[in-house]
């Protein structure tokens, strides 16, 4: 009988299913038989085994020296985020008409006249500076045809704006400072003080296009004076702009026609009575004359 039972162990032992190794016991085991430690367990193993290889060990000299002197790559990429490198030229709006209206012409009052305009417009708007003499004159603190000139906008420091774009004739003779400096420097105004906003100040009330002149009313201005003509309403929002300042009713000619009627003094010592005024209206291509304030006095009066 033993005889026979040792025959038949190769063929039983042959039906035998293998035994199972215990590492994948353990990695195989489900939540629900072990609350999940098993499978936990499994997981760590499997994470630890195709995590990356340790940093190298530093000394904590190399660690701070790493921190303190980042790579350039990276000091380059936070000036551009920052705005500080040019953003490269705008596209031409489609809204600029293709045609070039004529140059205006001085009127016997003394005052510019568009002749291109529409009645109205043409009424409303009459400068009495054009922008080389308010060039000339010394306004914005000498800093408006700078890309990067004064404090930076809320959309970064450079605007594009370029003096080339304008007659030489308006600059010739001026020293750079005079136009296109880098810091505003109110004694090169006309009346030697600061007047106006920065352009954040701008920029925040939404009254700079900057896709269309991003410096504002003045480069508005001088492109309207060579020619250009919007298609959009544009000319006609800065020209009430304009008219709201400087026009019949103006508030800051009104103010400082007042201001010279009540100190009895001449349209020639209107900057007497207030300077930033002036300034501001230079600004604005404008100036009071001895019948504003002849019609100021008569209001004083009144």
């Amino acid at each position: 009988m033993r005889a026979a039972l040792r025959a038949l162990a190769p063929s039983l032992a042959s039906q035998m299913p293998p035994k199972r190794r215990a590492v994948s016991t353990t990695a195989t085991r489900t939540p629900a038989r072990d609350g999940g430690k098993a499978a936990g367990t499994g997981a760590k193993r499997v994470k630890a085994e195709h995590a990356s290889p340790p940093a190298p060990a530093t000394s904590k000299k190399e660690a701070g020296a790493a921190k303190a002197d980042p790579p350039k790559a990276g000091r380059a990429g936070v000036k551009k985020e920052a705005g500080v490198n040019p953003p490269g030229p705008y596209p031409r709006p489609a809204c600029v008409s293709p045609a070039t209206a004529p140059l205006p012409v001085r009127a016997p009052c003394g005052r510019l006249r568009f002749a291109d305009l529409p009645p109205p417009l043409a009424k409303a708007f009459r400068p009495r500076l054009t922008p080389e003499q308010v060039i000339r004159a010394g306004a914005f603190g000498g800093i408006y045809f700078n890309p990067v000139g004064g404090k930076p906008g809320i959309h970064g420091r450079h605007v594009s704006i370029d003096a080339a774009e304008f007659p030489p004739a308006w600059f010739e003779g001026l020293p750079v400072d005079a136009y296109a400096a880098r810091r505003y420097d109110a004694s090169r105004n006309a009346f030697g003080v600061k007047a106006g906003q920065d352009q954040a100040f701008w920029e925040e009330k939404g009254w700079m296009r900057r896709d269309l002149d991003p410096r504002g009313w003045f480069q508005w201005y001088c492109r309207f004076y060579c020619g250009r003509r919007t298609t959009d309403g544009e000319d006609e929002r800065q020209i009430g702009r304009w008219s709201g300042v400087a026009g019949a009713k103006g508030r800051w000619r009104r103010a400082l026609a007042n201001k010279a009627a009540a100190k009895g003094l001449p349209a020639a010592r209107a900057h007497e009575a207030s300077p930033v005024i002036s300034q501001t209206l230079l600004h604005w291509a404008d100036r009071v004359t001895d019948k504003d304030v002849s019609e100021a006095l008569g209001r004083v009066k009144e």
